[in-house]
């Protein structure tokens, strides 16, 4: 008898906590491994999920009560080790979102780790946390990625902080600023700035609204 392969979503949702890259985990309501913390993820519903992204916005809203301003495709893993119930592939996402956003939320249930402070995860979620790592360190050296991971508004000593975070290096202030005019996705607030304690106040910035809400796509599963 043939056995069905098992179809889920796992989500990567990254921020950022105390200037360090952070990862999301959802302690499992169900075997295998309950109780223990894993990426937000289920399984794929053929007859209510359109396609994977939105699966991927179903689960995420279940898990977390979020709906991140960024959300990419990762990577199909599958193999018939992964999972012990059996032969599985799971479509991974991985998203990005203020800090903020994660603790308002107030979903139980829910750690903020450290990725570079993981204990050993269920399935091949290590694996997977890296891989979304590596993606955004890679995207982070020429894009502005990093800067959904910074709320509405953000000083650029703050952005470049994320940066930092995000690439696992220091920046230099002067090739930063330059990186980010050259960039051309931020807007000055008119009028807001933020106390620098014994610095001068800080211009308060914004993406322009035509990189706001990038994935228009998630509109589909609200």
């Amino acid at each position: 008898m043939m056995q069905s392969i098992i179809a889920t979503i796992d989500v990567v949702l990254l921020t950022i906590q105390d200037d360090r890259l952070c990862v999301v985990l959802s302690k499992r309501d169900k075997e295998p491994y309950a109780n223990l913390d894993a990426l937000p993820g289920g399984y794929i519903h053929a007859e209510e999920d359109r396609d994977s992204l939105d699966a991927a916005v179903r689960i995420l809203q279940q898990k977390t009560s979020l709906i991140p301003p960024y959300l990419e495709q990762l990577r199909t893993f599958a193999g018939a080790s992964r999972d012990p119930r059996g032969w599985s592939i799971s479509v991974v996402y991985f998203a990005l979102v203020n800090n903020d956003l994660i603790i308002s939320s107030q979903q139980p249930g829910l750690t903020i780790c450290p990725v570079d402070e993981l204990r050993r995860l269920p399935f091949d979620h290590n694996e997977i946390i890296e891989t979304a790592v590596d993606r955004i360190r890679n995207k982070s050296q020429y894009s502005s990625l990093p800067c959904y991971l910074a709320g509405e508004t953000f000083t650029l000593p703050r952005l470049q902080k994320i940066y930092e975070a995000c690439l696992g290096e220091g920046l230099n202030k002067v090739s930063f600023r330059r990186k980010m005019d050259e960039l051309g996705v931020l807007e000055e607030i008119p009028g807001q700035t933020e106390s620098g304690g014994a610095h001068r106040p800080a211009q308060v910035y914004g993406l322009k609204s035509e990189f706001k809400n990038q994935l228009k796509l998630l509109e589909r599963g609200l």
